[in-house]
């Protein structure tokens, strides 16, 4: 990253803008990841988004394989500008890349067998993977998972929505694990990669300032 470059572009932000970057940041984890597969509608992607930035998962992994390119960049109420999103033409291309990165992968699903989310360890790098609202998770991902979880349940209905499944189950391993000893905070140099990343998203018309700035070292 370009130091001049960053300090230039802060210099368009509040200063308020600027300690909410860095408060922001100081919470932001990457011990947890979020999986959709094939989810097919929106607003459900955009809720997963929201719950993401709200308990601080920076990264979002949406594999496409059968529903086709549906994440609208419209649709997450402006978490897509915090949360890294990453798309995926295939599953299994989604899980040979989370493994190599050190994550284990979970599915979550109702079955029988599945461990309860109480139960989980959340001392280990995990990838949470979520499935479509209808059949839930493919073959592909219960059969090569590490490992599932499932939400208690207690009435007549067997499953929850995509997103209200996420919330819960984000809500409860990021809350022990930041309870726990893990070490779980980003590195100062994502922290200082993403700040530069929101730095741009926050400036209206920023490659013309990025253009002019060049300009004027060139000139």
């Amino acid at each position: 990253m370009e130091t001049d470059l960053f300090e230039y572009l802060q210099t368009y932000l509040t200063d308020r803008r600027k300690a909410l970057f860095k408060e922001v940041l100081a919470q932001r984890t990457r011990h947890f990841t979020v999986v959709t597969e094939d989810v097919y509608q929106l607003h459900n992607t955009s809720a997963v988004m929201r719950s993401c930035d709200v308990f601080g998962i920076q990264d979002l992994h949406v594999v496409e394989e059968l529903v086709g390119k549906r994440v609208d960049k419209e649709i997450a109420m402006g978490a897509q500008k915090w949360v890294s999103l990453h798309r995926y033409d295939s599953i299994g291309a989604c899980m040979d890349t989370l493994r190599a990165k050190g994550y284990q992968l979970i599915a979550t699903t109702p079955h029988d067998d599945s461990m309860m989310l109480s139960d989980f360890d959340v001392n280990n790098k995990t990838a949470f993977f979520f499935g479509k609202e209808d059949v839930g998770l493919s073959d592909t991902v219960l059969k090569k998972a590490d490992g599932s979880i499932k939400i208690p349940m207690y009435g007549f209905t067997e499953s929850l929505n995509i997103s209200v499944s996420a919330a819960i189950i984000l809500q409860d391993v990021v809350g022990r694990m930041r309870q726990g000893g893990v070490s779980w905070q980003l590195s100062e140099e994502e922290k200082t990669e993403l700040e530069m990343e929101w730095t741009k998203k926050t400036i209206k018309s920023v490659d013309q300032i990025i253009s002019r700035y060049y300009e004027g070292k060139n000139s």
